[in-house]
């Protein structure tokens, strides 16, 4: 096998990762490294939005847009792989040659989410995700996706600088750090933690209980300062 990137075909996760990655690192390392899952109605709801667009390498043609849903993707540079809900290629002579179209397109990925927009970037690092796959494997350059809110019904139009591929190979390489060491990081409590799927898993609140040497160091700072 032919290698090409930093990682072999074999080492690559899954580009659905980056958005547990962002929105809670040990949330990821539960689900990715431990195995760890648990189901609430978020995650339901999800799984069955996803079972409604996610017809695999499914084609459709309208106009000048084919519209492919469920293509397999990957990335050498992020060292990642997965699929898109749909990518719509679009008719045009500054695109890619497509030999299965017979044309020149650009493609757009479009990821479906059950939610509306979130304040972090889990979602739009999940779609560049996309992007910079479709273009390593087209050899084009991308820079625009949409995601299709459902809560809304309604897509938001996202747009990607270098800078923002940059600083998603930056988060690729952490996972890959985190991954390889089989690290799962310590629980961070917050508000998020309370539509995590995991809670029950994770047992955030355990974290705010002194250990045994936490109780021994304060009982002698208090008879220090009696």
């Amino acid at each position: 096998m032919i290698k090409i990137g930093r990682w072999e075909e074999s080492e690559y996760l899954m580009i659905s990762g980056i958005q547990h990655f962002i929105f809670c690192r040990r949330q990821w390392a539960l689900i990715h490294i431990e195995q760890a899952w648990e189901e609430n109605y978020f995650t339901t709801h999800g799984i069955l939005l996803h079972e409604r667009v996610d017809q695999h390498d499914i084609k459709e043609k309208r106009g000048d847009t084919i519209s492919v849903r469920g293509m397999s993707i990957s990335s050498y540079r992020l060292g990642m792989s997965g699929r898109c809900d749909l990518v719509e290629f679009k008719k045009n002579e500054k695109g890619v040659y497509i030999p299965q179209f017979d044309g020149k397109y650009i493609p757009y990925p479009v990821e479906y989410k059950r939610g509306k927009v979130k304040r972090d970037d889990s979602d739009r690092f999940q779609l560049l995700a996309q992007i910079m796959s479709l273009e390593d494997m087209l050899n084009i350059e991308l820079s625009e996706a949409s995601v299709f809110y459902h809560e809304v019904r309604r897509r938001t139009s996202y747009s990607f600088t270098n800078e923002d591929k940059q600083d998603l190979i930056k988060v690729a390489e952490e996972m890959h750090q985190l991954y390889d060491r089989g690290y799962t990081p310590r629980p961070k409590t917050s508000k998020k933690c309370l539509s995590c799927s995991l809670k029950d898993i994770c047992l955030p609140e355990l974290d705010k209980i002194p250990t045994a040497s936490d109780y021994i160091k304060e009982r002698i700072k208090e008879c220090e300062n009696s």
